[in-house]
């Protein structure tokens, strides 16, 4: 299923995930692609960068409820990735991710359920399962947002509410990657927090697939979650080919990340991992730790165009 003929909007649409969201998209038969996104800049260079008919650029902002309805109108899918996700920007600020984070989520359900939207999948973040700060915190209430929407769905409609859940996106804006680029490049050395830290890696390209392939599917009330490669971050640096420094963890960094707590409930179905609550009791914690090891990083360096190799 390539949505043929489906109109869709992506809420954040103008972050990294939602521009490989678009270019995918556009590869399919839809009928219209809108971009909602408070980031004028950001809309002018991709309304440059394509000349395809069917995308649309809506400014706006989650927090505001009327807008999200007059976008949503001839809409039939949506995929909330808005979002502020800066962990210390979020711990100094508080207020402001729950207005985003939480409250902009209820607006996303809102306007669905005024609206004629079939499906809405929100896009949840690794730091929701046992959170250990603010942005995780507000990532695990919009699950449950989600989750309990389908509460208010009258017996006349068939729309759904689903959400995915996943890891570091590898080459992403503020990663432990783009970290370390930047100071091989100063000629400084790679800050690792600690020798046993590990975290999952996937590529943008992972990260879309796995978003629409869970579209496609999608069931309400579940919480989608992939299977990842992790390894140290040790390895990572090591595998760039820079000199390490040691430091220690940040407040509410995590030494291993989590993508299924023991308390959650879960199956496994089509090669991925859906927590419901009619999941069996498996008592799993799908950690960082236990993923599957990567030996080799090539791949993931191929698909951000670094070149150990060609280091200076």
């Amino acid at each position: 299923m390539n949505f043929p003929g489906k109109s869709i909007l992506i809420t954040g649409g103008t972050g990294s995930l939602g521009q490989a969201l678009t270019r995918k998209l556009l590869e399919f038969p839809i009928r219209k692609l809108v971009i909602f996104s408070r980031d004028e800049l950001k809309q002018h260079s991709m309304a440059l960068a394509y000349t395809d008919e069917r995308l649309r650029f809506f400014l706006g902002d989650v927090r505001d409820l009327q807008r999200l309805r007059r976008a949503f109108e001839d809409i039939d899918i949506v995929i909330h990735a808005a979002a502020l996700k800066q962990v210390p920007a979020g711990e100094y600020q508080p207020f402001e991710s729950v207005k985003t984070n939480i409250l902009g989520a209820q607006n996303v359900i809102e306007a669905a359920l005024d609206t004629d939207v079939e499906r809405v999948m929100g896009v949840s973040s690794d730091k929701s399962c046992a959170p250990a700060t603010l942005y995780g915190a507000t990532k695990l209430v919009m699950e449950k947002l989600f989750i309990g929407a389908q509460n208010y769905v009258k017996a006349s409609r068939s729309i759904r509410f689903a959400c995915v859940r996943y890891g570091n996106v590898f080459g992403s804006r503020g990663s432990v990657f783009r970290v370390f680029e930047s100071r091989l490049k100063r000629g400084k050395s790679l800050p690792v927090r600690s020798r046993e830290a590990t975290r999952f890696w996937l590529t943008i390209d992972e990260a879309v697939n796995f978003v629409l392939d869970c579209v496609r599917v999608m069931e309400p009330r579940c919480v989608y979650v992939p299977k990842l490669c992790g390894s140290t971050v040790l390895a990572l640096a090591e595998a760039m080919g820079g000199s390490v420094e040691f430091s220690c963890l940040t407040a509410g960094e995590k030494l291993h990340e989590s993508l299924i707590c023991a308390d959650e409930r879960w199956d496994e179905v089509g090669g991925r991992y859906v927590l419901s609550a009619e999941g069996a009791n498996n008592r799993f914690n799908y950690t960082s730790e236990n993923a599957r090891p990567i030996i080799d990083f090539s791949a993931l360096f191929h698909s951000v165009g670094f070149a150990p190799s060609a280091r200076k």
